[in-house]
C-alpha cells in the first residue's frame, strides 16, 4: 500500500491493467448485482434534481420503482444506494443497440440536459472507496469476473487502473493529488522492473 495525504492506495491500482471493453461486457456492471450503486446524500439530492432530465429515458419499470421508493434506498449493509429494478438493474440503466447498457444520468449530462454526471462510485469503478473513521480514505481495486475483458484489454493497450481512472480520480481528489499518484506509480513500477 502507498499513502498520499490522507488516502491509502492498494498496489493493485498501480500494478493491474484495466480498460473497459463495452463491446465484450455490454455494461453488465449496471445490471449485475444485488444492490444499487453506492451514493452520498449529496449525490442523492443531485440525482433527484436531474430526474426531470432523465425521466423519459427510463424504462416504465424504473419509473414505477422511483415513484414508489425514490431514487435510492438503504441496502442490507446500511449503505445508501441507487434504487434497482427486479433486484438487479440500476433504475438509471437504459439499453441501446445490441443490448448495450448505458447510464441515463451520464447520457443526459453529455447531451447538456443535466449538470450531474453520474455517481462517483460508478465513475471510479473498478476502484471502491472506503471512508475510515480516522479521516482516511482507502482506495481498493475490486475484481469482478464480468470485468475480465477489461483486464485483458488494459494489458493489451498498456493502460493501468490508475491511468484508466484519471478523470474520476481527479474529480474526487484533485489534480495535485493525481499528479502525485502518477509520480509514485512511475517510481514504484520502475523499482519493480529492477
Amino acid at each position: 500500500m502507498i499513502q498520499i495525504d490522507n488516502t491509502i492506495i492498494t498496489l493493485d491500482i498501480l500494478e493491474r491493467y484495466f480498460l473497459c471493453n463495452l463491446d465484450a461486457c455490454k455494461g453488465e456492471c449496471c445490471i449485475d448485482g444485488d444492490a444499487g450503486a453506492p451514493i452520498t446524500p449529496e449525490e442523492q439530492k443531485a440525482i433527484e434534481e436531474a430526474l426531470d432530465a432523465v425521466w423519459n429515458d427510463l424504462s416504465p419499470a424504473a419509473q414505477a420503482v422511483i415513484k414508489e421508493q425514490g431514487v435510492s434506498y438503504i441496502d442490507e449493509e446500511a449503505d445508501l444506494v441507487t434504487s434497482i429494478v427486479d433486484g438487479r438493474d440500476c433504475v438509471f440503466t437504459c439499453y441501446g443497440e445490441n443490448g448495450m447498457c448505458y447510464c441515463a444520468l451520464e447520457k443526459a449530462y453529455r447531451e447538456g440536459r443535466s449538470k450531474f454526471y453520474k455517481p462517483l462510485s460508478c465513475h471510479l469503478y473498478p476502484v471502491r472507496l472506503q471512508e475510515w473513521s480516522n479521516g482516511y480514505t482507502a482506495l481498493n481495486y475490486h475484481r469482478w469476473k464480468i470485468c475480465k475483458a477489461a483486464e485483458v484489454l488494459g494489458r493489451k493497450e498498456g493502460v493501468r487502473v490508475y491511468q484508466f481512472l484519471r478523470e474520476p480520480l481527479i474529480r474526487r481528489f484533485g489534480e495535485d493529488w493525481y499528479r502525485t499518484l502518477c509520480e509514485v506509480a512511475e517510481e514504484f513500477l520502475a523499482s519493480q522492473e529492477k
